[in-house]
C-alpha cells in the first residue's frame, strides 16, 4: 500500500512539472505579446516551480527506494536554485512595475490572463487536495509541504485573475502593476522558504509554508 502511494506521489509530481511547463510557456508568451507584466511574471513563476518540482520528484524516488535516507545534494541544489530564481523574479517584477508606473505603460489586453488563471485555479486546487491526501497517507511532511506550496500557486492564480479581470472590464490604471507586485511578494516568500529548507536540510516547513 505504501509503494502504491509513492507511485501516486510520483505521478502527481510529474503532472505538476508538465503542467507548469505548459502554463509557463503560454503565460510568458502572451504576457510579452500583450504587455501584461502580471501574466508574464506568473509564467516565470511557473517555470521556477518546475525546478522545485524536479526536487520533489527526486525526493519521492529516493524515499520509494529507501525511506531512511536523508536529503541529498541534488535536492539541496534544487532548493538553492529555486530560491535564487524566486529572488530574481521578485527583483524583476519590482523593477518592471517601477518602469510601468514611470512610463505609464498599460496592458494591450488581459483576456489570456483571465483564461489562464481560471484554469490554474481549478488545476492547482485539485493538485493541492491530492498531494495533501497523499502526504497524509504516507505521513510525509515534505509532500504535505509541497501541497502547501501548490496552494500558494492557487492563491497566485486569484491575484492574476483579479488584476486581469479588473483591467479587462474596467480598464483600471496600474491594476496590472498591483497584480505584479502581489506575485512578487509571494515569489519572495517562496524564495525565502527554499533557502530556509536548504539551510536546515529539511524538505518540510517549520510551519505552513509559502
Amino acid at each position: 500500500m505504501v509503494q502504491r502511494w509513492y507511485k501516486y506521489a510520483l505521478w502527481l509530481s510529474l503532472i505538476t512539472i508538465f503542467y507548469n511547463v505548459i502554463e509557463g510557456g503560454i503565460s510568458t508568451w502572451f504576457g510579452a505579446e500583450d504587455e501584461t507584466l502580471a501574466l508574464f511574471g506568473f509564467g516565470v513563476d511557473s517555470f521556477v516551480e518546475v525546478i522545485s518540482g524536479a526536487g520533489i520528484f527526486h525526493f519521492v524516488i529516493r524515499m520509494r527506494r529507501d525511506p531512511d535516507t536523508t536529503p541529498d545534494a541534488f535536492e539541496m541544489t534544487a532548493l538553492r536554485i529555486t530560491g535564487t530564481a524566486f529572488y530574481l523574479l521578485t527583483a524583476g517584477l519590482i523593477t518592471g512595475s517601477l518602469f510601468s508606473i514611470y512610463y505609464g505603460q498599460q496592458p494591450i489586453d488581459t483576456t489570456v490572463g483571465v483564461f489562464i488563471s481560471v484554469i490554474s485555479i481549478a488545476t492547482m486546487y485539485l493538485l493541492y487536495r491530492l498531494k495533501l491526501r497523499t502526504g497524509r497517507e504516507l505521513n510525509s511532511d515534505p509532500i504535505i509541504s509541497d501541497a502547501n506550496c501548490t496552494k500558494t500557486c492557487f492563491y497566485l492564480s486569484f491575484i492574476l485573475l483579479g488584476s486581469s479581470l479588473l483591467y479587462k472590464l474596467f480598464g483600471i490604471p496600474f491594476i496590472d502593476v498591483a497584480g505584479s507586485l502581489g506575485i512578487a511578494w509571494y515569489a519572495y516568500k517562496e524564495g525565502k522558504e527554499a533557502f530556509e529548507k536548504a539551510r536546515s536540510r529539511k524538505l518540510a516547513c517549520a510551519e505552513d509554508c509559502c
